[in-house]
């Protein structure tokens, strides 16, 4: 079967490109291995954020007493919320299907793998295309040590959110995105959790204040943190790592390895496409093309930002590239948020970054504690902190506390149109809202 552009992988990259292509007239074939919706709908973003939702419910009730009303009871069923998730998976299922069956759009179900530069072949049809695009996704890393391969007692993300009943000791190794997440819904849910890491600090990507002070608010909420923290080995029910020059042990009944994700390239054939890749990912220029003129890789498939909107971003990129057709989308920023409890999100440089590269920049920090919305919503722990360079253009924005994804968001667009804290200070601000730190960093910085 010939047509105007393949594309392999279903999640939000592929997806939201096959929906954009088709928009402009291109005939679309999209080849899916397993769920529509990729891991993002269907093993990762969405049943995470549905169960951060209930872990949230759980510690606003169990913490009554910030508003006044004194605890509220802390019987919580799990299984209900289990199928409370995969209720909300099948519904966006259902509507990306819908999505895949509209006019230019073929959805072929099997495996891909390349015959050649233009060919590939799912389920033993083949279908040419000028253009490719390769969206598979990731999978969970696992670290090379002992024990690694025991699925009985080391669990990745995948098992952890198919699972219908909790262990009641989690070790959970690696405080990224992943890790920090399943420490709060964990413990919400009554989980003994403990957290080790390998860095000095949680959330890399964060700036280094708000990361310590989120990591010390969780551990307020009884998650246990062993940071700079090597994992050597796991034997039956003991996480074992040396701290400090010391051998130590956690006992679990269940192991989280969270120790990121890896590119999905196995079994594509790429070779027989000429693709360039490493382990790290499908080599792409700035249009997300590899060294093959036509064929593209986008979101977790080339490694470059490991976040869905990233894919859905490069996805329309890339599709813009073979339309011939200029935009303006930002790659180089890129917002991204944490669900933990309470959240936590970014965009742009850390402090520690610009010292790292050079880079002269002035900070300005916002706390919620003295903020009217904040505390009226009983919501009185976080911060905003505000990077400016020299000329006072906004260069990044870190914050912590409820609503962290929208206050960043708002700072991440006005970044896109290279937005002077000057400028930001004088756009007027809702009150009371949470947004008014925003604009009050902003000023600090204006102000010198």
């Amino acid at each position: 079967m010939n047509t105007d552009l393949i594309i392999i992988g279903s999640g939000p990259g592929g997806y939201r490109a096959a929906e954009h292509a088709a928009r402009n007239g291109l005939k679309v074939v999209i080849a899916e291995r397993a769920e529509a919706g990729g891991t993002c709908l269907n093993r990762g973003c969405i049943p995470t954020k549905a169960y951060a939702r209930n872990a949230e419910m759980i510690d606003t009730l169990r913490h009554g007493a910030d508003f006044g009303l004194g605890g509220l009871g802390t019987d919580f069923d799990f299984a209900r919320a289990a199928s409370r998730k995969d209720n909300i998976v099948a519904t966006l299922r259902s509507g990306i299907e819908t999505l895949l069956a509209a006019p230019g759009i073929t959805l072929a179900r099997g495996e891909a793998r390349f015959k050649d530069a233009h060919t590939v072949e799912v389920d033993g049809e083949e279908y040419t295309a000028p253009n490719i695009i390769i969206a598979t996704g990731s999978v969970p890393k696992m670290l090379p040590i002992e024990g690694a391969d025991d699925s009985a007692t080391v669990w990745t993300s995948d098992q952890m959110l198919a699972a219908t009943t909790l262990p009641r000791r989690v070790c959970i190794v690696g405080a990224g995105v992943i890790g920090m997440e399943f420490a709060c819904i964990l413990s919400s849910f009554g989980c003994e959790v403990t957290v080790v890491e390998f860095l000095k600090e949680c959330l890399p990507m964060l700036d280094g204040d708000v990361a310590k002070r989120l990591r010390k608010t969780v551990e307020k909420r009884g998650v246990k943190f062993f940071m700079q923290s090597a994992v050597e080995a796991v034997r039956g029910g003991s996480v074992l790592f040396s701290r400090k020059g010391k051998q130590e042990a956690v006992e679990a009944d269940r192991v989280l390895m969270a120790v990121g994700r890896t590119p999905a390239t196995q079994g594509l054939n790429l070779e027989a496409a000429g693709v360039e890749y490493s382990p790290k990912g499908i080599a792409v220029d700035g249009n997300l093309q590899t060294n093959v003129p036509g064929i593209y890789a986008i979101g977790d498939a080339n490694g470059r930002q490991m976040l869905a909107h990233a894919a859905t971003m490069q996805g329309i990129r890339a599709v813009n590239h073979i339309l011939g057709r200029a935009d303006s989308i930002r790659l180089d920023i890129m917002p991204s948020a944490i669900f933990t409890h309470p959240e936590a999100a970014c965009v742009g440089l850390t402090e520690d970054g610009c010292k790292a590269q050079g880079i002269a920049c002035r900070t300005a920090r916002a706390n919620y504690r003295a903020n009217g919305k904040a505390l009226a919503m009983g919501e009185a722990e976080g911060m905003v902190k505000m990077l400016a360079d020299e000329r006072g253009r906004i260069i990044g924005c870190h914050a912590y506390g409820a609503h962290s994804a929208n206050i960043i968001q708002e700072v991440s667009a006005l970044m896109c149109r290279d937005t002077t804290a000057a400028q930001l200070a004088d756009i007027t601000h809702i009150h009371p809202t949470l947004s008014e730190m925003v604009q009050e960093c902003a000023a600090a910085l204006a102000a010198g």
